[in-house]
């Protein structure tokens, strides 16, 4: 701050004397020298506020960024809250965009530090949490003014909720909706200030859209990705047990004050649920006794506006409706939306795991834990869990079958491993692969068993339909595996599974939304039920609360679920060998083509290439990345499910998998029907995944299929045009001379027949009746010279011949006569075939 303030310090503000110049005629001189203070007092009916905002409006378009930054630094410090209230409305728009994404604001998506350096520290430290615009918020947060935020851009199922005079679950918006005057439209809900600027802040990231020409900026270098990552970690933070403390000018007070009580009633909305930090304040004596009593509120806000915007787009409701096929998708999240919630799971696993160990255990907890330690132990459970999975589910079912799902994977997998961000895991040793699951983690394990067991189960059902040839597709199938196969992750897992599923001799009510401990009295200290007892409590109410009280749930260790997995690892055998025979094909395709047909005198393969995937481009580097971690993937399975190399080995025989004798793949799956040949389910997979193919050839006539890249297209419509005027004028004689059986006969049939024509093996059923109906006989086909390879061939032919004096013409009939010998030698080789198939 230290940069802002000097250069406010070294410049006079242009608001104050342009305030001064629009001053109108009448008004008295004595108070032009100190017009925001005593004519706001002289003149209440003016509004003088009116004329800051213009102004600021009139500079938003004429000055530069720097500039106007530098002004709103002043226009903070020397205006009251009373005058400043009025802009922060406008303010906020300008800076983070529209609700409605038509104004783009400061476009904080896109600004990134290595392409706008100072544009990007400019507003880098005025948005910072204590920066300016911050400390706007809180001049404006001390004298309890309230803003209007229209329901209208909430997401969905709080829109919904709210409209149907129904209370939303979060405490964010009890006693904040404003119902609309006689003849208003819509509902609002009274934000203070520091709400205000958070709702913006959270909702640019949805309604605000890339512009063209940025979408392929790194999200984690842009202005917003880290204002996110700033803002997590000054309100809520992993080190200290009080919040960083804020103050509105230097020397001044600290304008801390905790969320008074709205005097807008909500009762007919439902019961009221106070928020954490007032269950906390009504057990205790004195609140002043601790500081951060005072600053809880911000965190708490922080991570409930957070939450609500970005994860709060399904119901359950919504969820269970969404699995019909013929659902229509409400809200798509994109990949930098993922990245950033991502970001804020990270940050409060290391928030939540931050607690000191005397303080993790519930049996600690007493009315002397200060209000940050109980928000640290609650924060993930309550505000975040259920949501969360909600989202998860249907990213899911609904994202694309592409790599791009590697966002959302990397965000399940990070939410999975609280340990990664535990302040014990630096103490460890990086070279130790195989590191155990504490015990410790248990609790979590079984509190999120449905993350574990049923995100599990959709992954393999996403990955069973996926193309595993593909090196990003079996880099996240072995993300998968390597997460899951950490030691003791899975018999946690299996013990959070025989929790839920053993009976009991009473039904646990319900959490409606909510997870918590039993509050019975006796619950911990008596010795009848056991220990036991109140975990399988906590997985059911777990399950229910996200899935509702009639789900059926499929152990992950069951039969079912062992099936997929076996179905898998018989794909990623497939996987390695079709890589492993893309690979090959490459190989022989390159080294295997013979010098002549680079001179132009074999024919060329006019059937093109067949690309099931990206290894065709990328090559042997790729190949050996993807059978790597197929190969690590299959491990790790197996350790997972205990698969043995038998069960493997029959499944791939059971399938028909294996390779021929000749050392290429069998046909896809069909079935023979009237018309030929008809795919099956598993011959439609084995197609779209690139297990097996049909050899595809061009059974068309050969002079009218597409000009290819190495053919010069002018040229090879003036030869068709040629040859077909030679076929037309001498048909009669052409077909005379191919019905001789002598060897004039047999050469001319071998240069003006189609070859191999008679023996093609028609595959489709209308081609062959296509055949059927269009004979052709002898034709002479010029194409061949308008290939690129050809007309080089001739030229380097010509040059070399110029090396030992042998002139144009000479050189001309040497090579008609060299083909003639090759051509006569050919025909001798021909008849002698098929003298010998006879």
């Amino acid at each position: 701050m230290t940069t802002f303030r000097r250069r406010a310090a070294e410049w006079r503000s242009p608001f104050l004397r342009r305030a001064t110049l629009w001053v109108p005629q009448w008004f008295p001189k004595v108070a032009v020298f100190n017009v925001p203070q005593e004519a706001a007092m002289a003149f209440p009916h003016l509004q003088q506020p009116s004329f800051l905002l213009a102004s600021l409006k009139a500079d938003s378009v004429n000055k530069p960024f720097a500039q106007r930054c530098q002004d709103l630094v002043k226009v903070i410090e020397d205006f009251p809250a009373k005058e400043l209230h009025a802009i922060f409305p406008w303010l906020v728009e300008s800076i983070f965009g529209s609700l409605d994404g038509v104004l783009v604001g400061w476009n904080l998506r896109c600004l990134q530090g290595r392409v706008s350096p100072v544009e990007y520290s400019i507003a880098m430290e005025f948005l910072d949490p204590g920066g300016p615009m911050m400390k706007l918020v809180y001049k404006l947060q001390a004298e309890d003014y309230k803003f209007d935020f229209p329901v209208s851009y909430l997401p969905g199922p709080v829109k919904a909720s709210i409209q149907e005079r129904v209370l939303p679950d979060s405490p964010l918006y009890h006693n904040k909706v404003q119902f609309p005057p006689t003849g208003g439209l819509g509902l609002n809900l009274a934000l203070n200030p520091f709400e205000y600027y958070m709702f913006f802040f959270a909702l640019s990231l949805i309604t605000q859209k890339p512009l063209p020409g940025t979408l392929h900026i790194r999200t984690s270098d842009c202005a917003y990705f880290i204002l996110v990552d700033r803002y997590l970690s000054w309100f809520l933070p992993t080190e200290g047990s009080v919040l960083p403390a804020l103050s509105s000018s230097p020397g001044g007070p600290n304008p801390s004050p905790a969320p008074r009580t709205p005097t807008m009633p909500f009762a007919s909305y439902g019961l009221h649920h106070t928020s954490l930090l007032k269950r906390h304040i009504s057990h205790q004596t004195s609140v002043n006794a601790d500081p951060a009593s005072h600053e809880i509120w911000r965190s708490e806000t922080l991570l409930q506006v957070f939450v609500e915007m970005w994860l709060h787009h399904y119901s359950l409701e919504m969820y269970q409706k969404m699995q019909s096929p013929h659902a229509k998708e409400s809200f798509t999240p994109t990949e930098e939306h993922v990245l950033v919630v991502r970001l804020l799971l990270k940050h409060l696993h290391a928030f939540s795991n931050s607690l000191k160990p005397e303080q993790v255990s519930p049996s600690t907890h007493s009315h002397a834990t200060s209000p940050l330690e109980e928000f640290k132990r609650a924060a993930v459970p309550r505000f975040v869990q259920q949501k969360l999975y909600l989202f998860l589910q249907h990213c899911f079912g609904h994202w694309p079958l592409d790599a791009s799902f590697r966002a959302v994977l990397e965000m399940w997998l990070s939410y999975l491993q609280p340990w990664r961000y535990a302040p014990e895991k630096q103490a460890q040793s990086s070279d130790c692969q195989a590191r155990c699951v504490s015990e410790r983690w248990a609790p979590f394990v079984q509190e999120n068993l449905l993350m574990y067991t049923k995100l599990f189960v959709g992954f393999l059902s996403r990955a069973l339909r996926t193309d595993l040839v593909s090196p990003k597709n079996a880099l996240m199938v072995f993300r998968v595996a390597k997460v899951f196969a950490q030691p003791n992750l899975a018999e946690m897992i299996q013990k959070g599974e025989q929790l839920f599923l053993e009976p009991e001799l009473v039904i646990p009510h319900r959490q409606h939304r909510l997870f918590t401990a039993p509050t019975f009295t006796g619950s911990f200290l008596s010795s009848w039920p056991p220990a036991v007892t109140d975990a399988s409590f906590k997985v059911k109410s777990h399950v229910y609360s996200l899935e509702g009280q009639d789900c059926k749930y499929t152990p992950m260790f069951g039969p079912e679920v062992r099936t997929l997995v076996l179905r898998l690892a018989q794909l990623i055998t497939q996987a390695k060998q079709t890589a492993k025979s893309i690979s090959d094909q490459c190989g022989e395709s390159t080294a295997g083509r013979p010098f002549l047909s680079w001179l132009g005198f074999c024919s060329t393969d006019t059937n093109g290439s067949y690309a099931a995937n990206d290894l065709d481009e990328m090559g042997q580097d790729s190949v050996r990345k993807t059978d790597e971690y197929l190969e690590k993937a299959l491990e790790y399975l197996c350790q997972m499910f205990r698969l043995s190399e038998a069960q493997l080995t029959q499944l791939t025989l059971a399938l028909g998998t294996t390779q021929d004798e000749n050392g290429k793949k069998q046909l896809p799956d069909c079935v023979v029907g009237e018309d030929g040949l008809i795919l099956t389910p598993l011959g439609r997979y084995q197609i779209i995944n690139g297990l097996r193919r049909f050899d595809i050839e061009y059974q068309g006539d050969s002079e009218l299929q597409p000009i290819r890249s190495y053919e010069i297209a002018s040229l090879v419509r003036v030869l068709f045009r040629l040859s077909s005027a030679i076929n037309r004028r001498f048909a009669g004689p052409m077909a005379a001379l191919c019905s001789r059986a002598d060897f004039l006969g047999s050469f001319c049939r071998y240069h003006l027949t189609e070859p191999g024509l008679a023996d093609r093996h028609l595959l489709s059923p209308v081609a062959r009746g296509c055949a059927a109906r269009r004979p052709r006989g002898p034709r002479l086909s010029l194409r061949f010279l308008g290939s690129y390879r050809t007309l080089l061939s001739l030229l380097l032919a010509f040059f070399v011949a110029s090396l030992f004096c042998i002139g144009p013409l000479p050189c001309a009939l040497l090579l008609v006569l060299g083909y003639l010998l090759y051509a006569v030698a050919m025909t001798l080789l021909t008849e002698r075939s098929k003298l010998h198939h006879l």
